[in-house]
């Protein structure tokens, strides 16, 4: 069963892909959930979540690990898959709650009151990608789906 979560190629590209989505969303996370990078912090995103946007906690708590643990996951390349589809849901729940009231485009001159969905698109096709490719080269999915461990495996059966 695992194996279907780790099996991987060794493609760069992918591998560029997950790291830079990896980055970005562990950034975010460790905001949401360390107070680093001007973040508040897992109490402070809590409360912002349940109390001024209304999200309920247990959907809460789930968005900030998702961005948190998904970016850390994408960042060394382990679970892959499950990672992107905690970001993937993430991605949505934000633009079917948050962004689609504002339209398309992002707020890049100040004049709407918030952000449109287009770059939350963008990390839909990413991690979609992610998910149907897995984690691509440099990876622990790659470690744990190499053609040396399937041999180890088979002798020792």
């Amino acid at each position: 069963m695992l194996s279907k979560f780790v099996r991987t190629d060794n493609d760069i590209a992918t591998a560029v892909l997950r790291l830079v989505l990896g980055v970005i969303f562990f950034a975010h996370g460790a905001q949401k959930m360390l107070v680093w990078f001007g973040g508040y912090g897992f109490t402070g995103t809590m409360g912002f979540f349940t109390g001024a946007m209304h999200i309920p906690a247990i959907f809460a708590f789930l968005a900030i690990a998702a961005e948190f643990f998904g970016g850390l996951g994408l960042i060394l390349g382990f679970l892959t898959r499950i990672a992107a589809f905690g970001i993937l849901s993430n991605m949505v729940v934000a633009i079917a709650m948050v962004h689609s009231q504002f339209g398309f485009f992002m707020n890049w001159t100040g004049a709407q009151k918030g952000e449109g969905y287009e770059y939350h698109l963008l990390i839909l096709a990413a991690t979609v990608l992610l998910i149907i490719r897995g984690a691509g080269a440099a990876s622990v999915d790659r470690l744990l789906s190499s053609p040396a461990k399937k041999s180890a495996q088979l002798q020792a059966a």
